[in-house]
């Protein structure tokens, strides 16, 4: 039995075609790659021109101070119920020590329960600013998308979300054409 290995570098002529054909579609499909409209907005200049956005974070920060004045009331008093019993550990009886820091323990645990319903990842607050705020971003996104696709923009930066830009040619700062889309005059 004879092996017969064949030369990699020798390549016929339907490959050939074949690789010409692959470089033309890929060169064709990267210049229109590079040929797109690029454009950014500023989401924080756009959402201080939004009198809803306005109402929506001073009621957020309104319902912030309460949960918080409500937390720090709570603190207090375990402040105070953890002082007491070190003034007075030294009278109590082993079982009545270990009922006052049942007691303890037991507001320390709804101090964090309600720290946690408050301010935790799924908590009052955040779910407030889901109902108030979410649906002026939605309606950003919306009126960036249409700007989008009707002036043919392959990409639309946000210079406010923490992007890195050096320099923006103020011609291409969509931020103004969104508010008017969204029925906001500045």
């Amino acid at each position: 039995m004879k092996v017969v290995f064949k030369n990699p570098l020798t390549i016929n002529l339907n490959d050939m075609k074949k690789i010409i054909i692959t470089f033309i579609a890929l060169t064709t499909i990267a210049s229109f790659g590079f040929a797109q409209k690029y454009a950014y907005v500023d989401t924080e200049y756009i959402l201080e021109n939004i009198p809803a956005y306005q109402a929506a974070q001073q009621q957020l920060e309104q319902l912030s101070g309460q949960y918080q004045k409500e937390l720090e009331t709570i603190q207090a008093e375990l402040e105070q119920m953890y002082n007491d019993f070190r003034a007075e550990a030294v009278l109590l009886s082993d079982e009545m020590k270990r009922k006052r820091e049942d007691v303890i323990v037991s507001k320390e645990k709804e101090f964090r329960s309600l720290q946690q319903k408050y301010f935790g990842q799924e908590g009052d607050l955040f779910k407030k600013r889901q109902g108030l705020v979410k649906p002026i971003q939605d309606d950003i996104y919306n009126a960036i998308k249409e700007l989008a696709t009707e002036g043919s923009y392959g990409v639309i930066f946000d210079k406010a979300g923490g992007l890195s830009m050096l320099y923006t040619d103020p011609k291409y700062n969509l931020s103004d054409q969104v508010l008017d889309k969204m029925g906001y005059k500045n």
